[in-house]
């Protein structure tokens, strides 16, 4: 139920008053937390060396950037082809999927946590889970393995593409709020110029005021700070491609994401490795 909740939350991060929710949003992550605690407490002995048997050589585990302790599957680094090898031969396979979908889980929360327009992602996996959970036979089993798979494959194209962009997580967040179809390669370079100086210019600036969320003063200002940017013939978006109402809904829709992971600067939703 709580990770209904998260998702319902994240899906409707753009929408107008959704933040009136987030206490309640933070609350049932307490909840949830404590949840999962009591949960990694458990007597859970058996299946943790079943799977380890399998993951040992093919997941590369990392501890030192986990700030809460528990070790963090570098999905990234897994040779899929040996577990693809390795799930073919136990016969744990409902484990296996389960813990893999965690992992997936995991990577997937933190991504659409750093990029808002990656809702499609999670509609993508929730489809696959569905499926699974419909049915869970062997054969049901198996396809759902190699979608998950799949799936890790197109995650990986999908982080790699602020690189392909030239640009870091950050600004390519920004970039694909800015960006609309049929723009041409010298306006594309023009909007990531764009992304890149707005974030540039607010962490200098507004986003450094202490707490600044907390106040309506402040929230404002940085709402207005952005607007204004979009707007300006010198540092804003190409007048020649965006009309008064696309430069208002993209303001908006930037702040809403400015306010949601710049409660402080650096922001805490880049401060770890998104792979994890």
């Amino acid at each position: 139920m709580c990770r209904e909740v998260f998702r319902k939350f994240r899906a409707c991060i753009n929408v107008p008053g959704v933040n009136d929710y987030r206490d309640d949003y933070r609350t049932i992550d307490a909840v949830y937390k404590s949840l999962q605690r009591d949960r990694e407490l458990a007597d859970i002995g058996d299946i943790v060396r079943q799977l380890h048997e399998i993951a040992d050589d093919v997941i590369e585990v990392q501890t030192d950037a986990n700030p809460e302790g528990t070790s963090l599957y570098d999905i990234s680094q897994i040779d899929f082809e040996r577990l693809r090898q390795e799930f073919e031969r136990t016969p744990a396979k409902r484990t296996t999927v389960q813990n893999l979908r965690q992992v997936v889980e995991q990577r997937l929360q933190r991504m659409m946590e750093r990029n808002p327009l990656r809702a499609d992602y999670q509609q993508r996996y929730e489809a696959i889970v569905a499926a699974y959970n419909g049915e869970k036979d062997r054969v049901t089993i198996e396809q759902t393995f190699e979608e998950l798979l799949r799936f890790v494959k197109e995650l990986d194209e999908e982080e790699e593409r602020a690189v392909r962009e030239g640009l870091d997580e950050e600004s390519l967040a920004i970039f694909d709020l800015l960006k609309k179809p049929e723009l041409s390669a010298a306006e594309v370079e023009r909007i990531k110029e764009v992304a890149g100086e707005l974030l540039v210019t607010l962490k200098a600036d507004k986003l450094r005021v202490d707490h600044w969320t907390d106040k309506e003063t402040t929230r404002d200002a940085v709402r207005v700070a952005i607007r204004d940017f979009l707007w300006s013939d010198i540092t804003g978006l190409p007048v020649e491609r965006y009309n008064d109402n696309e430069v208002t809904a993209r303001a908006e829709e930037v702040y809403r994401h400015v306010l949601r992971v710049y409660s402080t600067v650096p922001s805490p939703y880049y401060s770890l490795p998104a792979a994890a």
